[in-house]
């Protein structure tokens, strides 16, 4: 028994201490101790931009160079986004100021730039490309200051100070172009405690740049590679003229700043760019618009089915109450299987693999197990998780098959592990044909490519297959009522009984509770912003549900009372009706909020909006579905049938 007493008050204990704290270390991402002067590695990731969604990697510019470039090895998730991690030349050591040093060749050898590479960098200006850079894993922010819409009295006080993911390359100012060709890095580290007699040691917390473009002959450099820098009123921009050969010197300067963020919530700056404010008017009003779902759900259809199983349980009135019509006249056809069940019973198997793969990754995110700090672990992760959720979706999608008289197994489940990762494939390789003929980063290698058909054809097919012998060797949902053997004639539906009325109708309400969260998703996606709202995105992913359980459970009973009993494909088509507004609003965001004109990067907006709407579409029509078939099942289980 003091036993039993030691464990419990040790539990208690650990979730004090757990409660006690804000943030927590995750698992492989250790704090990294400076001594004073030891060094600081700068390493560049990728040249990115909203205008054209296509990654460069670092060199791919003619920045200057180490004598020996080495790429860090990467994980799924950071060759799939078109990180390529490499080392940069800039001499970084902590707690060491340096004023200007020249980066690469000597002051009176400056570095020339042919033609070509002159119009390249021209170009990627034009295009409003950004430098992506992390020092000891922290990415680099341009600090933006603007007076907000305050009093005239406090805006001499206050200034609202927002971060840029990266630095800009350059500007233009009319036809003229302009790169960034000295770099202000400003760096902030936390002073640990030590010991009296030890050394003390740092640890980076911020990583901010000041990206300045200075002319050749305004740098003052001598022989030890140190430079001036100019006034800043008396300097004139580095031009970069695409029709000749330019020179110029790449410079930078280091400070370091003590500071009071700790190393556990480092990360803060870079995740707090966006106004949670909104997020918990987002989720209030999703709140109030579930249930008030759920409140006219519960009043109408319990009600009416009260009534309606009262009236058809009466003895006497069985002879009028045949008469009448109503979702009861359908109880010999109601669960007639539909045409194509081993389509459905695939899609349905890829939705429940989308579900349990989604519904983990968020639940896990929201743990804070996915940081940003660990790169692509979001993408490796759901990669591998729908792999594995394969034995799931291989399980529902044969004990439905078998409910619906299938036979051959076998296919099914070969259909179940092909057909929707057949068409995410598909679209892909065609897109990657597009990027690999841009030379980006963003273009899958074909290793890769071959290692992710390794994991299909190796993890998932196999996987599928054994969850469909399992759940085909079940035995099948049990139907409370007996199918006739002649179909019932249809009688004619009413305009509002369309199934595009019905989609659209559908779709607005789970729609409407998430499109606020699917804006921030979506600028994070298109814009290189970071996502790290999971626990909102849990909620509205709860509320979702919710929703689209309760929408598909209102139109089969309408459906059933119009005496047409072909709802299978019909509520799974209906239910994923919101995903026709996230495409509607997909299209949207593109012409409002990006600014891409070029043909290769709409063809990559669209292609990856199709995937995530046709995703979408099977998760939403998947819910909807299965909360359909169990409503169906308990009303027809609730009613005596002669």
């Amino acid at each position: 028994f003091s036993f039993l007493q030691e464990r419990l008050r040790c539990m208690l204990v650990l979730l004090l201490l757990l409660h006690g704290t804000d943030s927590f270390y995750v698992p492989g991402v250790a704090p990294i101790n400076f001594h004073r002067n030891d060094p600081v590695e700068i390493k560049a990731v990728k040249l990115t931009s909203s205008r054209t969604q296509l990654p460069y990697e670092y060199y791919s510019l003619p920045f200057c160079q180490p004598t020996k470039i080495t790429y860090k090895a990467e994980n799924l998730g950071e060759v799939l986004r078109g990180d390529r991690i490499v080392n940069t030349p800039f001499q970084v050591s902590m707690n060491v100021e340096k004023k200007c040093e020249v980066l690469c060749n000597l002051p009176n050898k400056p570095v020339t730039l042919t033609v070509e590479q002159s119009k390249l960098i021209a170009e990627r200006i034009r295009e409003d490309y950004y430098v992506h850079l992390i020092a000891d894993n922290l990415p680099v922010a341009t600090r933006l200051e603007f007076y907000s819409n305050r009093e005239e009295e406090e805006k001499k006080k206050e200034k609202d100070v927002q971060f840029e993911h990266g630095y800009r390359l350059g500007f233009m100012d009319g036809n003229k172009f302009y790169l960034h060709n000295h770099l202000s890095f400003i760096l902030y580290y936390h002073r640990e405690d030590v010991e009296e007699n030890q050394e003390p040691t740092y640890r980076v917390v911020r990583f901010e740049v000041i990206p300045q473009s200075i002319k050749l002959e305004d740098l003052k450099a001598d022989e030890k590679n140190t430079c001036t820098l100019p006034e800043a009123t008396g300097s004139a921009p580095q031009e970069i003229d695409p029709s000749k050969e330019n020179q110029l010197l790449f410079t930078y300067s280091v400070h370091w700043e003590e500071s009071d963020i700790k190393w556990a919530s480092r990360w803060d700056t870079y995740l707090t760019m966006s106004d949670v404010q909104i997020h918990w008017f987002s989720i209030i009003n999703s709140v109030v618009v579930v249930f008030f779902l759920s409140g006219i759900l519960s009043m109408i259809i319990i009600r009416t089915l009260r009534k309606d199983i009262a009236n058809y349980n009466k003895e006497d009135d069985i002879e009028d109450t045949m008469e009448e019509s109503g979702w009861k006249l359908v109880h010999g056809d109601v669960f007639r299987p539909p045409q194509y069940p081993m389509i459905l019973s695939s899609l349905l198997g890829s939705g429940i693999q989308l579900f349990c793969m989604i519904l983990i990754v968020i639940f896990v995110a929201m743990l804070g197990m996915l940081s940003p700090s660990s790169r692509g672990a979001l993408m490796t992760t759901a990669c591998f998780l729908f792999m594995f959720m394969g034995v799931f979706g291989g399980f529902f999608a044969g004990r439905l098959y078998r409910t619906l008289k299938g036979h051959r197994w076998k296919k099914g489940a070969f259909c179940t592990a092909t057909l929707y990762p057949g068409v995410v494939f598909g679209i892909c390789f065609v897109l990657n044909c597009f990027i690999w003929g841009k030379h980006s980063s963003g273009a899958v290698p074909f290793p890769t490519m071959v290692a992710l058909l390794c994991m299909w054809f190796g993890i998932s097919l196999p996987l599928v297959y054994l969850g469909y012998y399992f759940g085909f060797r079940k035995q099948p949902y049990d139907n409370p009522v007996r199918t006739n053997q002649i179909p019932r004639q249809i009688p004619e539906q009413r305009w509002y009984m369309n199934k595009f009325v019905g989609i659209l109708m559908a779709g607005i309400l789970p729609f409407g509770a998430m499109f606020i969260e699917l804006f921030f998703i979506f600028s994070a996606i298109w814009e290189n912003q970071f996502y790290y709202l999971f626990g909102f995105l849990f909620l509205v992913f709860i509320i979702l549900v919710v929703s689209c359980s309760q929408i598909s459970i209102v139109m089969v009973y309408f459906q059933l009372c119009a005496e047409d009993y072909r709802w299978w494909w019909r509520t799974f088509l209906v239910s994923g009706g919101s995903a026709f507004y996230v495409l509607i609003y997909a299209i949207f965001y593109f012409v409002n909020k990006l600014d891409i004109v070029e043909f290769i990067p709409s063809l990559l907006y669209f292609g990856y909006t199709a995937l995530m709407v046709l995703s979408f579409w099977l998760l939403t029509g998947t819910i909807g579905f299965y909360a359909a078939y169990m409503f169906v099942r308990k009303i027809y289980a609730a009613v005596k049938i002669d």
